[in-house]
């Protein structure tokens, strides 16, 4: 196996994993010798993907909802009582919201926004991070969205939940770098996941529209974005620190 992708006994935790890109990442990364912590609110889901992987390599799941503060806690202590160790955490859980214009937004929608886009990233890392300072070592991959580095018509509550999640990798990447922990995020266009499946999202017609954003003229796979996001934890991209990485077909172009 190539070392840039080798991932051999390396712990890896991932949030959202039941669908979508958590579970392509822990597929890609089980196959690639990394030992799995893994989470999601869909117990089922979750159920599938460990059933799945655990011939393959070591898993740990816990279903729960991860705005819950408790829920992150239990994700590290699992790795380090299974494993002794956690080397990379990658914050993928994340929902949408139905589209409507900035003077319609609720405090339902904000809530719920905040709730799993930021406090589970945020939570996660309160976590994580230490962890990964005792062995003088670790890497954080969260995922935003260019929703975090630009706007999005129709999707206040989500951008602003998502420039949060950027604010928090830079600053967290610039308060543990020195301590050879890094942060980084990960900012896909629209992909076909679970994330669309939301009125006004969730038919091919109007995933066609938002892929007419895109100089490509089309969605992201979500294979895509995983594999940008497996070069991004590969164990030789070991300077980057503190990026926000766009992966839109060319949209941040214009």
């Amino acid at each position: 196996m190539d070392s840039l992708l080798n991932f051999t006994d390396h712990v890896v935790l991932i949030t959202g994993a039941g669908s979508g890109f958590g579970r392509l990442l822990a597929t890609g990364l089980a196959h690639r010798g990394a030992k799995l912590v893994l989470s999601d609110i869909n117990e089922a889901s979750l159920n599938s993907v460990k059933n799945e992987l655990e011939s393959v390599t070591d898993v740990v799941s816990i279903a729960g909802n991860i705005a819950d503060e408790s829920l992150n806690k239990a994700l590290v202590d699992a790795a380090l009582e299974k494993f002794g160790r956690l080397d990379i955490a990658v914050n993928n859980a994340g929902i949408a919201h139905t589209p409507a214009p900035v003077h319609e937004m609720t405090e339902a929608i904000m809530d719920s926004q905040f709730g799993v886009n930021v406090k589970g990233v945020m939570f996660g890392m309160k976590y994580q991070i230490p962890a990964m300072l005792t062995q003088e070592k670790g890497h954080v991959l969260n995922v935003s969205s260019l929703a975090g580095l630009g706007g999005a018509p129709k999707g206040a509550a989500y951008a602003a939940a998502k420039h949060a999640v950027a604010g928090i990798t830079r600053t967290a990447a610039v308060e543990y770098g020195r301590k050879n922990v890094r942060v980084n995020a990960i900012c896909p266009f629209y992909s076909p996941t679970n994330i669309l499946n939301v009125d006004g999202y969730n038919t091919p017609e109007a995933q066609a529209q938002l892929g007419q954003g895109s100089p490509m003229k089309r969605l992201g796979e979500p294979q895509e974005i995983v594999n940008t996001m497996m070069l991004m934890l590969s164990p030789g991209n070991s300077y980057m620190n503190g990026q926000t990485i766009a992966v839109d077909g060319g949209v941040t172009a214009w």
